[in-house]
């Protein structure tokens, strides 16, 4: 009798998820109370896993830094291969731009029916189709649609990969600040390679290699994560999602759009994700092309790029001790305040190693503030929310990487290159206004 009602009551995803936690968080420490030996080896595997999981994530942000790390010493090159001038060799901007908007409004969904392993992957194979597409040169309106497709493929493996870290108990900030700092990495080799290409004949073969680095992307992800959900990686490391993570995987998608546009802060920290995103995307894309206009530059004014990069990265990393002391909230108006006074000599500075140093410093600056955003989100977003809030976050945030490079681009046809300074400060301005509005702590109605 028990048997037939236990068949005749369906067992949802959410009961399963359930149980599986109750067995892990009950049942393993009454079985091995007596043996902790097994226990230690449990954790051990369980910290091998995590560093598993951290590890590709860092490759699959290598890879995003990488393909916007080539942007900047390519695109002189570019524009003279295709004739076009700065507003229709914007159109690369515009079309990242739609792919990231696409993304940041379908990862909700994508996430509720495919699950974390699923949609990284997926994301990686239209970063392998970009290159693809990109390597023999193709048409222009061809390239375009590259550019789409990178976009959208961003922005899914970032809002999946910040979710997934700004999710975890253990030592986020930490793994925050690496992660993006494996962004930076990657956008500071990309440029070496790049300007190298830059002088070649074939120039786009710079993007078999970003091709070869997309395909280890892939097998990677399949290789770790083995299309498996988010609260599945979380239990094999000993990250118990709660119970409100559990209620995230029964709500529909319908219902998490609704509560995450509900609040607040979530619109906040998305406009400050974008233009912060789009300044750093914009430095790094343009001030190659300011140098060489402005300043007299060769060829190598390439390695300027690189060097702001390589000022993302170290800042990552280097400042993690200082972001702590000095609290992470206040932190940001430093640095942003000192990043504005950087870029002001820039503007008034004719000097090209003026100009390169001070680029670099103010990427040192400016390469704490995404994994300060990210963790700041896991304060004042709901537990249950945090991973589909990111996944707005970031495509929005992703979206200004495109959007303020294109703005300077339809400045600079109309006002030239010059005018790139003077529209950083200004947004950088608006950055210190906007974290004013954030809200410090989460607000509970």
């Amino acid at each position: 009798m028990a048997s037939s009602l236990e068949t005749s009551v369906p067992v949802t995803r959410t009961q399963t998820f359930e149980s599986t936690a109750r067995i892990l968080s009950h049942s393993r420490p009454l079985q091995y109370e007596e043996s902790p030996t097994v226990t230690d080896q449990i954790a051990r595997k369980q910290n091998r896993r995590s560093i598993l999981h951290f590890a590709a994530l860092c490759w699959c942000f290598a890879l995003e830094g990488w393909n916007d790390g080539s942007v900047g010493p390519l695109l002189p090159v570019i524009q003279a291969y295709y004739s076009v001038g700065f507003s229709v060799v914007s159109l690369l901007f515009v079309s990242n731009c739609c792919g990231f908007l696409i993304g940041a409004g379908a990862n909700v969904w994508l996430n509720q029916r495919l699950g974390f392993g699923k949609v990284m992957i997926l994301g990686s194979f239209f970063l392998l189709a970009t290159f693809v597409i990109q390597s023999p040169a193709p048409p222009f309106p061809a390239l375009v649609i590259s550019f789409l497709f990178a976009g959208f493929g961003m922005s899914l493996q970032g809002a999946q990969a910040n979710g997934f870290v700004g999710s975890l108990k253990k030592n986020k900030s930490s793994k925050l600040m690496m992660l993006h700092a494996s962004y930076g990495l990657g956008a500071f080799c990309s440029p070496l390679v790049a300007t190298q290409f830059s002088q070649a004949r074939h120039w786009s073969f710079h993007y078999i290699i970003s091709a070869g680095i997309a395909v280890s992307n892939i097998v990677v992800l399949c290789a770790v994560f083995r299309f498996k959900r988010q609260e599945e990686l979380l239990l094999e490391i000993g990250e118990e999602p709660n119970e409100e993570v559990a209620f995230n995987a029964a709500s529909t998608s319908a219902n998490l759009y609704r509560q995450i546009l509900n609040i607040r802060a979530v619109y906040l920290l998305a406009v400050f994700a974008l233009i912060y995103v789009g300044v750093e995307v914009t430095i790094g894309g343009w001030i190659v092309t300011f140098i060489i206009r402005e300043r007299d530059g060769g060829p190598t004014a390439g390695y300027i790029s690189s060097g702001f990069f390589g000022g993302l990265t170290l800042g990552r990393l280097a400042l993690m001790y200082i972001n702590k002391k000095i609290g992470e909230h206040t932190v940001v108006f430093i640095y942003v305040l000192l990043s504005i006074g950087l870029e002001v000599t820039v503007w008034l500075v004719p000097s090209i190693i003026e100009n390169a140093v001070a680029v670099s410093f103010v990427g040192v600056l400016l390469g704490p503030l995404w994994p300060i955003l990210v963790g700041h989100g896991a304060k004042v977003i709901p537990a249950y929310l945090f991973t589909a809030c990111m996944g707005l976050i970031t495509g929005v945030g992703m979206a200004g990487s495109a959007a303020l490079p294109f703005i300077t681009g339809v400045l600079a046809s109309k006002y030239g290159i010059k005018s790139l300074q003077p529209f950083l400060v200004a947004m950088m301005c608006t950055m210190v206004g906007l974290w004013a509005l954030v809200p410090k702590t989460r607000r509970i109605a």
